[in-house]
This record gives C-alpha cells, structure tokens and sequence, in this order.
C-alpha cells in the first residue's frame, strides 16, 4: 500500500497520501498547505488522485484544498457539510496567521457520513464522524490504520476550546469510535508522530484518567 507522510505548512499539520501501489490510485488526506508542491509531488509519483479528504474545517488541514481540486479535475471531494462552511468563515484572516491568502474549496463532492466508505484501488476505508474539535471532523479507518486528523494523538487529544468545540463529544467520540478499534490499529495523527490504539488506551493520560486531566468523563 501507498503510505506517504507529507508534514505542510507553518504547523507542520501531516497530509498523507495512501493508495494501491498496482492502480496508482490514491487518497489525499488534509492537503493544508503547500499546495504547488504537493500537486508536484504527486504528479513526480505518477498516481491518480481518486479524493481529496479533509478531516476537518481548520486551514492548516484544509488549505490547500481548493488547488489540489484544481489540479487533478477528476478528484472527488470529501469532507463533512458540518464543517465545509467554516473554511470561508476562516479565510478572511488566513493571511494574517497562515501567511498567505486561501480559496476555500468547493461544497464536497461526497458527504463525509458516519460509515461511509471510500474505495482507492483494492483498498477499502470506512468514515467515522468523530465530533468534539469541531462540530464535523470525520476520521478514517481502514487497512490497519486510523486516520484522526486532530481528533486524537500519541500522548494527548484534540483541543476542544474552538467556537464549537465541545471536550465531552471529543471524548465520547474516541471512546465510542477510536478506541473501539482493533488495539494494533495505527494511528496516524493530524501532527506528530503515528502510534497505536493499544497505546493510547493504556499511556494517554487524557483516556487513562479523563477526570484529572480534563475535570469531566462520559460513558
């Protein structure tokens, strides 16, 4: 399989590229930056981009949306109607603070639902609406991997203190959706290193003892 980590932008936010090495086909996962190297990029590795997913609204995951979409017209645009209207709501002050101006990318071609799946070559992956960073971050699962976008990391969680963030539906999410998980499942975060789910559920002190670390817990 086609596993490439591609860390962009002023907050090193990792876009992976993952795909079927006999097609060629492959998923782009949170292009939020860079955008003209990363098209350089996969057009130097002579695959076919079937999607362009985004796992949530923020611009150093979603930034470099609107020009991959450009640059490989037959890509199909995955992200949650939750969040897509939040990208525009951001733009305006992606200079200031993300050092240059963004377009927003069109309304996604497929809705990020709760079990939907995506197909690249013989690779099968499985959506997982993960609320709580924000109100539509969708994870994706499949291949022995979990895709968490800033929903969970080695050692720690999502922030959850954004205009419609909510920590116990951060929490709810990972323990219902994540944590569910096969315990050798990867995890592969939106910034920082991969871990496991097994790790995660025994070290993260934010899973370990939510109620110390965070001051609530949720069934």
């Amino acid at each position: 399989m086609i596993l490439q980590t591609i860390p962009v932008g002023r907050l090193q936010a990792n876009c992976y590229v993952v795909g079927d090495e006999d097609t060629r086909e492959v998923v782009v996962i949170d292009p939020g930056d860079q955008a003209a190297a990363l098209v350089q990029h996969l057009r130097g590795e002579s695959v076919v981009v079937r999607y362009v997913f985004v796992t949530h609204a923020h611009l150093d995951h979603s930034g470099g949306a609107h020009d991959l979409l450009e640059a490989f017209s037959d890509a199909r645009f995955v992200m949650h109607a939750l969040d897509h209207p939040s990208i525009a709501l951001q733009a305006p002050s992606a200079a200031s603070w993300y050092g240059h101006a963004v377009t927003p990318p069109r309304a996604p071609d497929v809705p990020a639902e709760h079990g939907g799946t995506l197909e690249v070559g013989r690779h099968r992956f499985t959506l997982l609406h993960t609320p709580g960073h924000t109100p539509g971050s969708v994870c994706l699962a499949g291949e022995g991997g979990v895709f968490t976008g800033d929903v969970l990391f080695q050692g720690s969680i999502g922030r959850h203190d954004f205009p419609g963030s909510s920590g116990p539906d951060l929490l709810r999410s990972i323990k219902h959706h994540l944590l569910t998980l096969p315990p050798e499942t990867r995890v592969y975060p939106g910034h920082g290193p991969a871990t496991t789910i097994e790790e995660e559920r025994r070290y993260n002190p934010f899973l370990v003892n939510p109620r110390a670390t965070l001051g609530f817990d949720v069934d």
